[in-house]
C-alpha cells in the first residue's frame, strides 16, 4: 500500500549506507546508525521550502486570529456563509492553514514507510524492497555496544537472544536514546510556542494545545520508546534535533526580514515628513504673500488719492513770485485789455 514510499525511503537509506559503508565497515553499527540519521536529514532538507512556507502561513494565522474570530461570531449560524468569508479572506491575505501543514502531513506516511523498511530487516529475510539478502543480514547483525537496531526493548529474551542481544543491552542504550527524543521534543515544541502572539497565546483552547505539544507530545517518546526499534528512536532524535536548528535558522530569517521592512517604513515616513517641511514653509510664505497683497493693493489707491490731493492744492494756491492772475492792477480795468505798446518807444512823447 505505501509502496511508493517505501522505496524511495530504501533507496535513500540505501545510498547513505554504502557511502559511510565505503569509510567504515558496512556490517558495523555505527555505520547503519550514520545512515539512519543522514537519512532524516535528506528527507527534511527536501522539505525544507515547505517548512518555511509553513512557519509564515502559521505566522499570518496567528496575525489575522481576530479577524477569523469576527467571522465566527458574525456569521456562526451560516455554516455556508462562513466558508465563503474564511476563503475569501484567506485569498486576500494569502495564506492556506491546509498548506500550513503539509510538511507535517508529509512526515508522516515518511515515519510509517522508514518505520516499515526498518521492520523488514529480519533474520533469513532474502529482501527488504531495494536492500538485497546480504544487506539485511548486515543489518540485522549491526549493533550498538551490543543493542541491535532493528530489535525493541520489550521484546521476550528469547527474541532478543535470537538476535544475539538481550534486554540490559537494549536498555543501555535504548533509554538514553528515549529521554534525549523527549527533550528534544520537548524544545522543539517549546520554541514553536514561543513564537505565538500574546493574543494566540491567551485562546484557552491554544493554551490547552501548548500544554499537550510541550509535555504530553514528549512523553510519547518515553511510554512508546520500549515497543520501537531503536533505528527508530535514532530517527525521532535526528529529526527533533533537525527541526529545533532549521527553526532556529528560519525564525531568525524571518525576524531579520521584519526588521529591515520595518526599518523602510520609518526611514519613508522620515523622508516624507522632512519633505514635507520645505513644502509647509513654503505654503506659508505663499499665503502670508497671499495675504499681504490685497493691503498693499488697498494702500495704492489711498496714496495715488493723497498725491492727487497735493498736486491740485499746489497747483490752486497762489505762487509767491508771481502775483495772482485774478489780482487786479492799479489802472487797469476788469475785464479790459488795455494797448500799451507805443509807450516803450523812445523819442515818442505822449
Amino acid at each position: 500500500m505505501l509502496d511508493f514510499i517505501n522505496y524511495p525511503v530504501s533507496a535513500i537509506l540505501w545510498f547513505w549506507h554504502e557511502v559511510f559503508g565505503f569509510v567504515l565497515d558496512p556490517a558495523s553499527g555505527y555505520a547503519w546508525a550514520l545512515s539512519v540519521v543522514f537519512l532524516v536529514f535528506t528527507l527534511r532538507a527536501l522539505l525544507f521550502k515547505p517548512f518555511v512556507h509553513q512557519v509564515r502561513s502559521m505566522k499570518k494565522m496567528q496575525e489575522f486570529a481576530p479577524q477569523v474570530r469576527a467571522l465566527q461570531e458574525k456569521y456562526g449560524h451560516d455554516k455556508q456563509q462562513l466558508a465563503q468569508e474564511m476563503q475569501k479572506l484567506q485569498q486576500e491575505q494569502g495564506f492556506n492553514p491546509i498548506s500550513g501543514c503539509l510538511p507535517m502531513l508529509v512526515q508522516v506516511p515518511v515515519f510509517f514507510g522508514l518505520f516499515h523498511v526498518l521492520n523488514g530487516f529480519r533474520p533469513g529475510a532474502p529482501s527488504n524492497f531495494v536492500f538485497g539478502p546480504e544487506d539485511v543480514a548486515s543489518f540485522v547483525s549491526a549493533d550498538l555496544f551490543g543493542a541491535k537496531l532493528s530489535n525493541t526493548i520489550s521484546q521476550a529474551p528469547e527474541v532478543l537472544a535470537t538476535f544475539g542481544t538481550d534486554r540490559p543491552s537494549m536498555l543501555v542504550v535504548g533509554v538514553p536514546l528515549m529521554v534525549a527524543a523527549a527533550i528534544a521534543t520537548h524544545f522543539t515544541s517549546r520554541h514553536s510556542v514561543q513564537r505565538q502572539t500574546p493574543e494566540a497565546a491567551a485562546n484557552p483552547q491554544t493554551e490547552i494545545m501548548n500544554r499537550m505539544v510541550l509535555w504530553v507530545f514528549p512523553m510519547f517518546a518515553i511510554i512508546g520508546g520500549p515497543f520501537l526499534p531503536l533505528a527508530i528512536l535514532l530517527y525521532w532524535l535526528a529529526n527533533n534535533f533537525w527541526t529545533l536548528g532549521q527553526q532556529r535558522i528560519v525564525y531568525s530569517r524571518i525576524d531579520r526580514e521584519e526588521a529591515v521592512a520595518a526599518a523602510a517604513v520609518v526611514d519613508g515616513s522620515t523622508v516624507t515628513a522632512s519633505t514635507a517641511e520645505p513644502a509647509a514653509s513654503a505654503a506659508s510664505t505663499a499665503e502670508s504673500t497671499e495675504a499681504a497683497a490685497p493691503a498693499a493693493i488697498e494702500a495704492k489707491p489711498a496714496a495715488a488719492e493723497s498725491d492727487e490731493s497735493a498736486t491740485q492744492d499746489a497747483t490752486e494756491a497762489p505762487s509767491p513770485a508771481r502775483p495772482a492772475a485774478d489780482a487786479d492792477q492799479p489802472g487797469d480795468a476788469s475785464g479790459v485789455f488795455e494797448d500799451r505798446s507805443r509807450d516803450s518807444r523812445p523819442g515818442e512823447s505822449r
